[in-house]
Protein backbone atom coordinates (compact mmCIF):
# COMPACT_ATOMS: atom_id res chain seq x y z
CA UNK A 1 0.00 0.00 0.00
CA UNK A 2 1.46 3.29 -0.78
CA UNK A 3 0.47 6.59 1.17
CA UNK A 4 0.89 10.07 -1.15
CA UNK A 5 1.79 12.55 1.60
CA UNK A 6 1.37 16.46 0.62
CA UNK A 7 3.98 18.76 1.62
CA UNK A 8 3.52 20.01 5.26
CA UNK A 9 3.01 23.31 3.88
CA UNK A 10 0.02 22.39 2.48
CA UNK A 11 -0.88 20.29 5.71
CA UNK A 12 0.00 23.94 7.38
CA UNK A 13 -2.50 25.78 5.12
CA UNK A 14 -5.55 24.21 5.07
CA UNK A 15 -5.39 22.99 8.66
CA UNK A 16 -5.29 26.62 9.51
CA UNK A 17 -8.15 27.33 6.97
CA UNK A 18 -10.23 25.01 8.58
CA UNK A 19 -9.66 26.46 12.02
CA UNK A 20 -10.19 29.70 11.09
CA UNK A 21 -13.47 28.70 9.28
CA UNK A 22 -14.59 26.41 12.12
CA UNK A 23 -13.41 28.60 15.60
CA UNK A 24 -13.27 31.97 13.66
CA UNK A 25 -9.83 34.13 13.13
CA UNK A 26 -9.87 35.22 16.76
CA UNK A 27 -10.24 32.01 18.83
CA UNK A 28 -7.98 30.15 15.83
CA UNK A 29 -5.29 32.43 16.61
CA UNK A 30 -5.46 31.85 20.26
CA UNK A 31 -5.57 28.67 19.85
CA UNK A 32 -2.55 28.44 17.52
CA UNK A 33 -0.65 30.84 20.09
CA UNK A 34 -0.49 28.54 22.63
CA UNK A 35 1.93 25.74 20.73
CA UNK A 36 4.33 28.79 20.13
CA UNK A 37 7.57 28.63 21.67
CA UNK A 38 8.58 31.89 23.09
CA UNK A 39 12.00 33.75 23.23
CA UNK A 40 14.30 35.76 25.61
CA UNK A 41 15.26 35.19 29.05
CA UNK A 42 11.85 36.74 31.30
CA UNK A 43 13.70 36.04 34.04
CA UNK A 44 16.45 38.86 33.14
CA UNK A 45 13.70 40.82 31.95
CA UNK A 46 11.50 40.90 35.08
CA UNK A 47 14.41 41.94 37.21
CA UNK A 48 15.07 44.90 34.78
CA UNK A 49 11.12 45.71 34.59
CA UNK A 50 10.25 45.86 38.11
CA UNK A 51 13.76 46.52 39.48
CA UNK A 52 12.58 49.85 41.55
CA UNK A 53 9.13 48.55 42.51
CA UNK A 54 7.68 46.75 45.61
CA UNK A 55 5.17 44.16 44.98
CA UNK A 56 2.59 46.90 46.72
CA UNK A 57 3.76 49.03 43.38
CA UNK A 58 3.13 46.12 40.86
CA UNK A 59 -0.29 45.07 43.00
CA UNK A 60 -1.74 48.93 43.00
CA UNK A 61 -0.74 49.05 39.28
CA UNK A 62 -2.82 46.54 38.40
CA UNK A 63 -5.95 47.39 40.22
CA UNK A 64 -5.96 50.99 38.53
CA UNK A 65 -5.36 48.99 35.11
CA UNK A 66 -8.41 47.19 36.30
CA UNK A 67 -10.43 49.89 37.30
CA UNK A 68 -9.56 52.04 34.19
CA UNK A 69 -10.96 49.05 32.01
CA UNK A 70 -14.04 48.31 33.95
CA UNK A 71 -14.92 52.49 33.23
CA UNK A 72 -14.55 51.59 29.51
CA UNK A 73 -16.63 48.95 29.47
CA UNK A 74 -19.84 50.79 31.58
Amino acid sequence: MVIETKPLIDVNRRAIHLLYKELGIVDAVRFMRQFAVGFGDYTEERDILFADQSLEDILAEIAARRSDVSVVKE
